[in-house]
This record gives C-alpha cells, structure tokens and sequence, in this order.
C-alpha cells in the first residue's frame, strides 16, 4: 500500500514524489499561502525582504499542481543559504538550484506542499516570474492556452521534470513581453 506524507486535506495540497496532476484550483489557496507566509517571515525575520505567492495556485481560476509556489526576496543570492536552518525547522528540505541558476529551492513535505524558492528580491528572476504571474492573472486567453498546454503536458509527460521543460518556452515569452503576439499565432487570432 502507498504512504501518502504530509497531504493537507484542508487546502488540498501535495503532490508525491513522482507524480504529475492537476487539479481544478481552489479558493483556498490564497489564504494557505498567507499562512505559510507568515511562518516564513517569523523564522527568517529581515532576511527576507518580501515573500510572494507565484506558480499556477496564485492565479484564480487556473488548474495547478497542488504544490504552493513561494518566492522569497533577498539582497544578496547567497543570504539564501542562510536560511538551511530556519527553514528546516519549518518543515522544509534544502534542494540547492536544481540547475536554476540564482535560486535556492526549499521543499516542504514528502508529499510536496509547498516549493520556497530564495531570488534577489528585484533582480531579474524576481520580476519576471511576478510579471508571468500578474498577465495570467490579468490576461483570460493568455491563462487559457496556458492551462491547455499544462493539461497537454500532464497527460502526455511521464516527470515533473519533462513537464516544466515542456512549459519552458510559453513561459519565457510570456514573461519576456512578446506574449500578446505569441499567444494570438497559438490561438489562430
């Protein structure tokens, strides 16, 4: 029989290791983020310049893998590694860059809850996965053929690792500003 670790049947988040699916979003997930927010800013104090909610569960409406996406913003990339301890207290492994160059990745559960990735707070990383955020929350066809290509990849990927690679090119256009155009050509406009 498989062990489900650390699932939260409350905002319905975790995903094991592994495993690849969606589901419908919920209204919840904002407020779960809130929480976690404030655990993370209580342990970390002024290290942590500013946290956001990112990744598919911050925008309402859209199909996300039940994982909580966090950013959190430091002055210098290496003020990250200041943080293995207090975030090990909190509940979260240390998974160094996973080949993301300018992050420390934290992974809270076996049955991932919650991803905290630590970015210069205003540097590039940071604006750019805010403005990808903020044109799927403002932009319903952008969001729609977003989604499509997620359920796509969900269903015709095998890891979550193929998965994300597969969301790679949609993402950078979007977020580097030529999705309008982009999107349009996707969606025979």
């Amino acid at each position: 029989m498989k062990q489900v670790h650390h699932l939260n049947p409350v905002y319905g988040l975790g995903l094991e290791q592994g495993e690849n699916r969606l589901v419908d979003y919920n209204s919840s997930w904002p407020l779960a983020f809130s929480e976690e927010a404030a655990r993370i800013q209580s342990a970390l104090g002024t290290r942590a310049l500013a946290i956001e909610h990112y990744g598919s569960t911050s925008v309402p409406g859209l199909r996300a893998k039940p994982i909580i996406d966090i950013q959190i913003g430091v002055a210098h990339i290496r003020d990250g590694l200041s943080f293995l301890e207090p975030m090990a207290g909190l509940g979260y492994d240390y998974a160094g860059d996973q080949g993301i160059p300018e992050h420390h990745i934290f992974g809270r559960g076996v049955a991932r809850t919650h991803l905290a990735h630590v970015v210069v707070f205003g540097g590039e990383q940071w604006r750019r996965s805010l403005r990808f955020r903020d044109r799927l929350r403002s932009e319903p066809d952008v969001r729609a053929a977003y989604e499509a290509l997620k359920l796509e990849l969900a269903t015709t990927t095998v890891s979550r690792g193929a998965y994300t690679a597969g969301k790679a090119a949609f993402v950078e256009r979007i977020s580097a500003g030529g999705w309008r155009w982009a999107t349009q050509m996707e969606l025979g406009l």
